[in-house]
């Protein structure tokens, strides 16, 4: 059993969103997203997974296949892996994003940044 708190894992950096690791367990991976406002995730897939988010704080604007959805905290939203997703942190708090991908399309999505 592991336990870990999400509030270890919010770090926010002026320069860019960041992306804590929480576990890396097989094909799974648990990361938290940070946004200052006005940060963005740019348009990407995530080809061959499930991906789950969960806003654990703010609020912001999901770009999902060119579909705008504003969501706040305690949102839950899923995404399929041939979805093009985006986020803005369109609010004016910091948001941080619990994130689930169900199976690791490659290293790269296991890396903070």
């Amino acid at each position: 059993m592991e336990i870990n708190s999400i509030k270890a894992y919010q770090e926010f950096s002026e320069e860019r969103f960041t992306k804590r690791i929480i576990y890396k367990k097989g094909e799974t991976t648990a990361f938290v997203l940070n946004f200052l406002p006005g940060q963005q995730l740019p348009v990407h897939k995530h080809p061959g997974t499930e991906v789950y988010l969960y806003v654990v704080t703010g609020s912001g604007t999901f770009i999902i296949d060119a579909q705008e959805s504003v969501v706040s905290e305690a949102d839950l939203v899923h995404v399929g892996g041939e979805e093009e997703l985006a986020f803005n942190n369109t609010g004016s708090e910091p948001v941080s994003l619990y994130v689930v991908l169900s199976k690791i399309p490659s290293e790269q999505y296991a890396k903070n940044i």
